[in-house]
């Protein structure tokens, strides 16, 4: 639906030496017996280091479990491989966020069918007025008048899956 280079799907991005030093160090801090792997909980502490928030029980079991089965605790390279999937996940909803504002000129929080039409006319002039029309009514998931970002988000989520 909406097409940028922003808006495509979380991309592999590149971590510095310094990036990967760090998430081992709070791999290493986090695990305190050195037994190789993290526990969910330790694992919780991890993220609330590197992330700021306190994962819940079911996000960090699906975290866990998603490069390892093993219940027993996440390796340090399934650490960092998750660790890297959060990290692009976050810039990725930091891009939609920056489109948003962008779109947002009048601050409210929320789009209007208007912002709609003044964004796609300065980044797709030509584009018919119908065509605007479709696609704001496509993200105003609760046909209220206004996109919120939740709507926008998952349009920018969704559109790309088409």
């Amino acid at each position: 639906m909406f097409s940028s280079e922003a808006g495509a799907r979380p991309r592999a991005c590149e971590t510095s030496a310094s990036e990967r030093r760090k998430w081992v160090e709070v791999f290493k801090a986090c695990d305190e017996d050195n037994k190789g792997h993290l526990s969910r909980e330790d694992f919780k502490i991890a993220i609330v280091m590197l992330f700021g928030y306190k994962p819940s029980k079911i996000e960090a079991d699906s975290l866990m479990s998603s490069v390892n089965s093993n219940t027993s605790g996440i390796s340090l390279e399934g650490f960092l491989h998750v660790v890297q999937r959060k990290k692009e996940a976050q810039l990725y909803r930091n891009e939609i966020r920056h489109i948003f504002t962008a779109f947002d000129v009048h601050y409210r929080g929320f789009l209007t069918l208007e912002d709609f039409k003044r964004a796609f006319s300065r980044v797709a002039p030509k584009l018919p007025a119908r065509t605007v029309l479709e696609v704001f009514r496509e993200a105003d998931q609760d046909s209220d008048g206004h996109v919120s970002f939740r709507d926008f988000e998952y349009a920018m989520n969704y559109g790309q899956e088409k």
